[in-house]
């Protein structure tokens, strides 16, 4: 489990295909100081298992799945992404709960940055449209947000300056495709009253 508080930025080091999977191995600092083999990182949104590291590095291995399902399957050697170690028990919830499951892709429609903010619109797939809720929480990219908005299949959020800075979404641009994941309470309620008819 995450709060989709991202800790540092990494960078992508090399990614090998094998098949129906890929290795991804992942420069960090703040995400290796305390990981052990088989630990949780969310890299980019995506909860990944840590199966190797050394002093600088880590690597994952990503089934085809998530290739397919996610932003990861374009990630490049260079490529920054936003890591997130897995939170404790005992640790805070900055952001909201968030389980590294990324639900869908979306691509961004358009950024308007303001004195103090920037405000980006993003696309999101009409079968999850109906989980996003105007002041609910939504995760980009690993990055707990607050929806300001929700115009039929599409959404937006305010990005503060140090969201900017600190994370990848400062660097996106218009048609960027970025890892999306709703709010896992949404799915939840929709199950429940379903299942009561």
């Amino acid at each position: 489990m995450f709060t989709g508080i991202v800790e540092e930025r990494g960078q992508v080091v090399s990614v090998t295909p094998l098949g129906d999977s890929a290795r991804l191995v992942i420069r960090a600092a703040i995400a290796l100081s305390d990981a052990k083999l088989g630990d949780s990182i969310s890299v980019n949104g995506v909860c990944l298992t840590v199966a190797d590291r050394d002093d600088q590095t880590f690597a994952a291995d990503v089934m085809a799945e998530t290739l397919a399902r996610t932003s990861l399957g374009s990630a490049i050697p260079g490529s920054d992404v936003n890591l997130e170690r897995a939170m404790p028990a005992n640790g805070r919830l900055g952001g909201h709960l968030v389980q590294g499951h990324v639900d869908g892709t979306g691509s961004i429609l358009s950024i308007e940055p303001a004195q103090h903010w920037t405000l980006i619109r993003v696309a999101i797939p009409s079968d999850l449209a109906r989980y996003v809720a105007v002041k609910g929480s939504i995760t980009i990219d690993g990055v707990s947000l607050t929806v300001v908005d929700v115009v039929d299949d599409s959404f937006s959020v305010s990005l503060i300056p140090t969201t900017l800075r600190e994370t990848t979404l400062g660097e996106r641009k218009v048609d960027d495709i970025v890892n999306l994941e709703i709010d896992v309470i949404a799915k939840y309620v929709e199950r429940l009253l379903e299942a009561r008819g």
